[in-house]
């Protein structure tokens, strides 16, 4: 079935209204009538080919929430009218080592929510800037947030699970200290996550101005990276750091503010690499330099649990379809507290 949709013919070509088609429900698979759908930095990189294997075209879009509005014959966990919610994953090999343990984001068949491989046409998946998604039932999470919070639970789908995962994963909570590198799209879920699961939580930023909107997300303490009096304040003094920035930045910095066997993980994915880290700042201290990426299916379900029980959301900023590329050219500038949601209802207009 043809609905609308927003995408891109060309790496060097603007966001531009389309039609695409999607699949008709098969036996397994639950359709959703998407309500709103968040704007991530990888959605940029993607659309506009800095990250390697773009199709064309490409409808970028994995902070997906709707209604259910059909279901497959032998579909048993949801019905229509349920709201529901799609992230970074529609299918996986459902078999390796991975899959069976619940870490399908980690499948190396992993299908991505565009972008990826697929039977249907054009070939590959083709996300959420869209008025409607099918998806196999293993793949869909439920949504308990209030119906007038759905906006903002978008984000979730994908910055709340790349943060709340590692998060979980390095054992953050009480008793732990806990750095928070960057103050956007990932790092404002990542302070929200850590002050809900009881760390004591220490955010950086380059900029003096963030400091009290840092605070007000749940900080204990904000360090202005720029300030070495600030930093070294803080030296050996952190179990994890999670480093959210996607822009190339000198990680020593930051590595020698951990204790010994202290981890930082990164999530930023720049698209030029990081400055190589010194080698004795991770020896001499057996700290460990670690990544993540998003979490299985499981897990989403229960970080968007977890966020439902604690009144977690995203701070968004909402916007029409049309001005999506608008919305990109402020991302890249940092102006927007702390994420775009595109109001998938002016899709139709």
């Amino acid at each position: 079935m043809a609905v609308k949709a927003y995408g891109t013919y060309a790496a060097d070509k603007p966001l531009e209204p389309l039609e695409i088609t999607r699949r008709v429900p098969g036996p397994h698979d639950v359709q959703i009538e998407i309500a709103f759908c968040g704007i991530c930095h990888s959605d940029l990189h993607q659309a506009r080919a800095e990250w390697a294997g773009t199709q064309w075209p490409c409808v970028p879009g994995h902070e997906i929430v709707g209604r259910v509005s059909a279901v497959g014959a032998h579909v048993s966990g949801f019905k229509a009218g349920d709201l529901v919610g799609i992230g970074c994953i529609v299918d996986s090999c459902r078999h390796c080592p991975d899959c069976e343990d619940g870490l399908e984001n980690y499948c190396d068949a992993m299908v991505g929510t565009y972008n990826s491989p697929t039977p249907d046409a054009p070939g590959h998946t083709l996300g959420g800037y869209s008025q409607r998604i099918v998806v196999h039932e293993r793949y869909v999470l439920r949504i308990r947030h209030p119906e007038s919070q759905l906006a903002a639970v978008a984000p979730l789908l994908c910055a709340g699970i790349t943060t709340y995962s590692p998060l979980k994963h390095w054992k953050a909570g009480p008793g732990k200290k806990v750095g928070v590198v960057g103050i956007g799209g990932l790092g404002h879920m990542d302070i929200k996550l850590a002050h809900a699961m009881g760390a004591h939580v220490v955010a950086f930023t380059t900029s003096e101005s963030k400091r009290e909107a840092a605070l007000a997300l749940g900080a204990n303490e904000v360090v202005v990276s720029r300030n070495p009096d600030e930093m070294a304040a803080h030296a050996k003094s952190f179990d994890f750091i999670l480093n959210t920035v996607a822009a190339p930045h000198d990680l020593d910095a930051f590595l020698v503010l951990l204790k010994r066997d202290g981890t930082m993980a990164l999530v930023g994915a720049p698209a030029t690499p990081h400055p190589s880290p010194n080698v004795f700042d991770l020896i001499m201290k057996r700290r460990a330099l670690a990544g993540s990426m998003i979490g299985g299916i499981a897990e989403t379900q229960e970080m968007l649990d977890f966020c439902a029980e604690h009144g977690i959301v995203a701070d968004i900023e909402m916007i029409r379809a049309e001005t999506i590329n608008e919305a990109y050219e402020r991302m890249l500038k940092g102006d927007v507290k702390y994420r775009f949601v595109i109001d998938n209802a002016s899709l139709a207009s």
